[in-house]
């Protein structure tokens, strides 16, 4: 059969974009549609296997919010879908749906319209390095959650498997809740490779793959 299925869990690709690929605009929206498909064939040949041994690239994520909220400390309206990360989001997706073997899954965001302190902000606070009176906007972020991705990747590694459109899946991310699918298509015979992108992972993703490699610049190598 020789088919490979790519599947990128967009956020974790997205988030390690910006440390292995340093010497590439991570707001080129383009450049980072591009990198992904090179990322793809890049893995497709280390498995040494032909170009047209790739089945699809399943790219996982979800269309940016489209509200205005009220920032928690200035009282002042913020328009998300008017953002710089919603613009790049938007055009990603439209880059994306232009590359060859390219299957966009989206999701959507749930957001409770709660503001949380940031982690470092709130590390400054217990410190004492920072007192209450001293926070601003930036020092809080929306409560966003996605939902219904976790759910797509696991019922397309499902279908692949029971279906066996392919024999091999290379897995980018380094969730593991993605591991009850990974098991799954171990037992229908599916070879499980997983791409952390360098990133390290914990033993209950690795113990649950059939071998672990990343093909992008390892960070700090340039």
């Amino acid at each position: 059969m020789q088919k490979t299925a790519i599947l990128v869990d967009g956020a974790y690709f997205l988030a390690r974009f910006r440390k292995v690929y340093d010497d590439r605009d991570a707001n080129d929206a383009r450049s980072v549609a591009r990198t992904l498909f090179g990322m793809a064939l890049e893995h497709v040949k280390t498995q040494e296997r032909p170009r047209d041994a790739l089945y699809r690239i399943f790219f996982y994520d979800c269309a940016p919010l489209k509200r205005s909220f009220e920032r928690p400390v200035s009282g002042d309206m913020i328009d998300f879908g008017r953002s710089a990360s919603a613009e790049f989001r938007r055009e990603l997706h439209y880059e994306l749906r232009r590359q060859r073997k390219m299957a966009l899954r989206l999701g959507r965001l749930a957001e409770r319209g709660e503001w949380l302190l940031k982690r470092y902000a709130l590390q400054e606070l217990r410190a004492g390095r920072m007192h209450w009176d001293e926070l601003r906007d930036e020092h809080f972020e929306l409560d966003i959650r996605q939902t219904q991705v976790d759910v797509m990747i696991g019922l397309d590694i499902a279908s692949l498997a029971y279906k066996r459109l392919v024999d091999q899946m290379i897995l980018v991310t380094g969730d593991t809740d993605f591991v009850p699918a990974a098991k799954l298509a171990r037992m229908e015979g599916i070879d499980v490779i997983l791409d952390p992108m360098w990133q390290g992972v914990s033993p209950e993703l690795h113990e649950h793959i059939d071998g672990m490699q990343s093909v992008c610049p390892r960070p700090g190598s340039s």
